[in-house]
């Protein structure tokens, strides 16, 4: 821990707290999701500690069960387009010949990640360890996932925390536009949305899935920037 900078340490942090969040929302959350606990727009308070939203739920509530919403959907879209992305890539590097062409005319549909998975495995498939596994007849499944992939990771995970963010904001802005997840259901784009006329009165409740998004972007972004610095060179091979 002490070789981790305090900007990431801080991105660690929001980062758990966020996604801790997420996964126990049912027991966390004070109320229930779409549950009308009192007035329009209440204040701070004892009871409901960031006040209630346009129609008197629980704010609080609805941030934690629309947080689970957000990062849930994000999480899924980058994992799947992660993996896939990245499988694709490194059969690519390591195949070579036709079939690296073949699998580049079909690279429009997750073009960036492909790319980096690519870019990151032709660097490695050219190492004396990767060329000593083609030597011993090791199969295309050894090469990708005991040989490229280990020595890959740090640029891939720092390249999926940014499509998780992109991930975030897409997902909330699609909600904010009234074409994402529909209400009562809550994310935090959503949130914004329902709440956006109380800030003409002073009234904060927009702010506050605003604030989270934006937190929850940044502390990713820090994460993904300390991985990312750390990998000066690609590490030996299991050779």
């Amino acid at each position: 821990m002490k070789n981790i900078p305090i900007s990431a340490m801080i991105g660690l942090f929001f980062t758990s707290v966020y996604f801790i969040m997420a996964v126990f929302a049912p027991w966390l959350a004070p109320y229930g999701m779409a549950e009308i606990v009192g007035d329009v727009w209440e204040p701070s308070s004892s009871e409901f500690l960031l006040g209630t939203d346009s129609i008197g739920r629980d704010l609080l509530s609805r941030m934690i069960y629309g947080g689970r919403t957000t990062i849930f959907i994000a999480t899924a879209a980058t994992i799947l387009s992660f993996t896939l992305g990245s499988i694709l890539g490194f059969f690519a590097a390591v195949s070579g010949g036709w079939v690296d062409q073949a699998i580049s005319r079909f690279v429009d549909l997750i073009m960036s990640i492909y790319r980096l998975a690519r870019a990151v495995a032709v660097d490695i498939t050219v190492m004396d360890y990767v060329e000593a596994a083609r030597l011993r007849g090791e199969k295309i499944g050894w090469i990708i996932f005991r040989e490229t992939l280990p020595n890959a990771l740090s640029p891939l995970i720092a390249e999926m925390g940014l499509r998780f963010i992109f991930a975030v904001l897409f997902v909330s802005t699609l909600s904010f536009l009234g074409l994402g997840v529909q209400p009562p259901q809550a994310d935090w784009g959503g949130i914004v949305k329902e709440n956006k006329e109380g800030i003409n009165y002073g009234i904060q409740a927009a702010l506050y899935p605003a604030y989270a998004i934006a937190t929850l972007c940044i502390s990713i972004n820090l994460v993904a920037d300390w991985i990312l610095n750390r990998t000066t060179s690609l590490k030996g091979g299991r050779g």
